[in-house]
């Protein structure tokens, strides 16, 4: 059954793919933002926030699943795990921006039952209020089913919504910024469209992906589609006001707007311009590595704008985790492995809420 349908299935897939539009997204980010921030509540909360004196870690995609051969969290537990202790005794407040749980692949009751430690880790969050869930795209099931509260309620011991975004509005010396959090499907009429529409993509449409094991549209598994995000991500933020927009989607860490091989290559210009061979030998020697894990150079790299970063993932198949710390008047992005077995925080990239004003509103 399977060979005889996955040709006519793709093929359908591809004539009437929801591949996302400048446009579309333009318009949902835009539409949802301004919900947020107008009638903060109904599709997602806001909070004014002090960087300096409340601290924020962002992580997205975990795709928590059963611990069977599919199940791409089950390697970065212990570092997710590990994060969660970390942050909560550090009194951070804790954003989940989606697809937390893999319920493509998986019946939501067998998930909650081999993740029992993730959710008893959150739960610290929420049991001092201190924990936002947003909804993704294969964890559609939080924003649309009418059972979805009183699950969630069980979960975390208390009512916990699951909404569609988040602002944080961080009160700096020189005035505000935003920092619009949401998963980052925006603009795909297959999961950001109407009531029908999104009922169909978690009941029918998921599910039929995964029996027949075809991939048709998931920016996550995609260079060109992760090529497209981004750039989709970066060209609504530019055009904003004092404005951050944080996502997660395509697994892909971005910080300043720019990805990992992206910097590393403005680092090779600076350290040849300064003459220093060393660090210059060094980057390219790690340059071929990034390749091999994305090989897209955006044309105008050089003069991004810091306005877009996503958070990467939780289910990096070497077990690491990345995501997105707000703190101590910076923002950073941050990366949990294993050094000699035990997991480790790890700074990748930071720059100051000061700086960073200054140069979106250079």
């Amino acid at each position: 059954m399977k060979f005889f349908l996955r040709r006519p299935v793709t093929w359908l897939a591809d004539r009437v793919s929801s591949s996302p539009q400048q446009v579309n997204v333009d318009k949902a980010l835009s539409e949802l933002y301004n919900s947020i921030a107008d009638e903060p509540g109904k599709k997602g909360p806001l909070f004014a926030f002090r960087p300096d004196e409340h601290p924020v870690i962002i992580f997205s995609d975990l795709h928590k699943g059963t611990r069977d051969g599919a199940d791409d969290f089950a390697v970065c537990e212990e570092n997710y795990l590990a994060a969660l202790a970390y942050y909560n005794t550090q009194n951070f407040y804790y954003l989940n921006l989606g697809d937390s749980e893999e319920l493509w692949e998986n019946i939501l009751p067998n998930v909650i039952r081999f993740n029992k430690k993730t959710f008893a880790a959150e739960r610290a969050f929420a049991d001092r209020r201190a924990f936002v869930k947003l909804v993704g795209n294969h964890d559609l099931y939080w924003g649309n089913d009418p059972l979805a509260p009183a699950v969630l309620k069980v979960l975390y011991n208390r009512p916990q919504k699951a909404h569609m975004g988040a602002i944080l509005r961080a009160q700096l010396p020189d005035g505000e910024i935003d920092f619009f959090c949401t998963h980052g499907h925006q603009g795909d009429a297959q999961s950001d469209g109407n009531a029908f529409s999104k009922w169909f993509v978690s009941y029918v449409w998921g599910p039929a992906q995964t029996f027949l094991e075809i991939n048709t549209n998931s920016p996550s598994c995609n260079d060109n589609n992760k090529t497209l995000h981004n750039q989709f991500m970066y060209q609504w933020s530019e055009k904003q006001k004092n404005l951050v927009l944080i996502t997660g989607h395509t697994h892909q860490p971005v910080f300043n707007s720019l990805t990992h091989l992206e910097r590393l290559y403005l680092q090779l210009e600076e350290a040849k311009d300064h003459g220093d061979n060393t660090t210059a030998e060094k980057i390219l020697q790690e340059i071929p590595r990034r390749k091999r894990e994305y090989n897209h150079i955006g044309p105008q790299f050089r003069s991004m704008k810091p306005s877009y970063f996503n958070a990467g993932c939780c289910c990096f198949e070497d077990g690491n985790i990345t995501g997105i710390e707000i703190a101590d008047g910076y923002i950073r992005l941050v990366k949990w492995t294993k050094k000699n077995g035990t997991p480790q925080r790890e700074v990748a990239e930071e720059i100051h809420l000061v700086q960073l004003s200054a140069k979106l509103n250079a």
